[in-house]
């Protein structure tokens, strides 16, 4: 049973697809630097930083963790969206839970197999629709999307999750990831177009 959190735009805008976004049905590839490579035997994903307990699980740890099904759309800050797709994973709230998220955290920092970051507000990712994704449409996430996980971010432009996700980390100062620090916009809300900086 999938949940339908499709309408969470209503939160910031009037419209279901963003101004300046166009749909698109396709699910187009972009990337840092290509497709890393990883093995099933030895991936691990970390939760460090400014939590109670840090955490590591291997891929089949993480996929025995309690997970969801969601019909979400993504918006690309290139300029297309593609409503209704459907993710399963982890929630976000579900690790910060687990870790204990210390009182002074105030950002999270999203670490990637390829060397990718992107950092967002911890209120911002302390949403249900902040998903960890291993599966899109019933099938395993493809490699070129972000398999073995990525980070889903629907009320973000997708730039803020990332593909290959490695760890996250809990942060006490708000820092830059890789695209930020190259002229992105730091709050990525597609309703206002904050594209850049």
């Amino acid at each position: 049973m999938s949940k339908d959190v499709t309408g969470l735009y209503e939160e910031f805008g009037d419209d279901r697809l963003p101004s300046g976004q166009r749909e698109t049905s396709r699910f187009p590839v972009l990337s840092k630097s290509g497709t890393p490579s990883w093995d099933p035997a030895d991936w691990t994903f970390e939760v460090w930083g400014a939590v109670d307990e840090e955490l590591t699980f291997s891929y089949e740890e993480f996929e025995d963790l309690p997970s969801e099904t969601q019909v979400q759309d993504f918006h690309c800050v290139t300029g297309w969206s593609k409503f209704d797709c459907e993710f399963t994973g982890v929630t976000f709230p579900t690790l910060a839970e687990m870790a204990g998220v210390d009182p002074d955290a105030v950002h999270v920092m999203f670490h990637a197999l390829d060397g990718y970051t992107t950092n967002l507000p911890l209120e911002d990712c302390m949403r249900d629709e902040v998903l960890f994704v291993y599966e899109y449409d019933g099938e395993f996430l493809p490699p070129d999307h972000g398999g073995p996980l990525r980070v889903v971010t629907p009320h973000k432009y997708a730039y803020k999750g990332a593909k290959w996700v490695s760890g996250v980390e809990f942060l006490t100062e708000p820092e830059r990831g890789y695209w930020e620090k190259r002229g992105y916009s730091n709050t990525a809300n597609p309703w206002n177009e904050e594209r850049y900086s």
